[in-house]
């Protein structure tokens, strides 16, 4: 069977040669499309910055990259996640969103292509990080109102969006298996002596330090013992594998939004 082909959103950046590195592994997939911003250095030039040429050259086109794309991976920066899906709805060409840090607008553009294509929002295509939010939403019903929750992340010192978009997505799982939204309970701030926790709040902190790939845990306190949930990852390329995983899942699915959680059926 022939290989599906591919374009990838951000070839140029950390994760896109994390996909690069998978797809030598032997995927399904054949690079067809890599793209990158219109003022990249490496427009061009192939794909692959380092190790075997990948045959593909970068360019800054999004349709003419998607031209005979099975699906897309979106793994460059929040501001342009409209554009990107816009171009993917245009070419009916099924969508992966990996990128994190969009705004209210660029997720409105996702709901509108949702509409025409297969569109999957996953803050993190680790499988791990599939199954920790699971376990959250679980526990956090499982235990009730009577435990606080904190969800602590760390990456590396390079970052741009804090807190990162795997651990707002843990929150938003964690405060709808309370019936609320995370605006409505999370706390970003540290908690001080002037300001006592308020019950039912979701606290989050942030490290930015060296080269952390991602650490995510999410904790329970109660009276007397404390439950904590923590993934780690130690090279992107895990998150590479899931993203091919669940860009593979994707093909032929009808239009909506879906997650992660829809790929490993959990």
């Amino acid at each position: 069977m022939a290989p599906h082909s591919l374009a990838v959103f951000g070839i140029t950046g950390r994760m896109g040669q994390s996909l690069i590195r998978a797809l030598r592994e032997g995927t399904p997939f054949k690079l067809q499309g890599a793209i990158a911003s219109a003022d990249s250095a490496r427009l061009g030039l192939d794909a692959a910055a380092e190790g075997e040429a990948t045959g593909v050259m970068i360019t800054a086109d999004p349709d003419a990259a998607l031209e005979r794309a099975s699906v897309a991976l979106d793994f460059s920066l929040g501001s342009a996640v409209a554009a990107h899906a816009r171009a993917c709805a245009l070419r009916r060409v099924p969508l992966l969103v990996g990128a994190t840090g969009f705004d209210a607008p660029a997720k409105a553009e996702l709901d509108r292509a949702a509409r025409s294509i297969a569109v999957l929002i996953a803050p993190n295509t680790g499988v791990g990080v599939a199954v920790l939010k699971q376990a959250a939403a679980e526990a956090t019903r499982a235990l009730g109102a009577a435990y606080e929750v904190d969800i602590s992340e760390a990456h590396h010192r390079l970052k741009r969006d804090a807190p990162s978009g795997t651990a707002l997505n843990l929150g938003e799982a964690i405060a709808r298996a309370r019936g609320a939204t995370l605006g409505e309970v999370a706390v970003y701030e540290g908690l001080g002596a002037n300001a006592p926790r308020k019950a039912g709040s979701i606290g989050f902190s942030v490290v930015r330090a060296g080269d952390i790939v991602g650490e995510h845990t999410v904790t329970f306190t109660g009276a007397g013992e404390r439950l904590e949930f923590t993934h780690r990852a130690f090279d992107r390329i895990t998150f590479a594998r899931g993203a091919l995983r669940g860009a593979a899942w994707l093909i032929g699915r009808p239009p909506g939004l879906y997650d992660m959680a829809d790929v490993l059926r959990i």
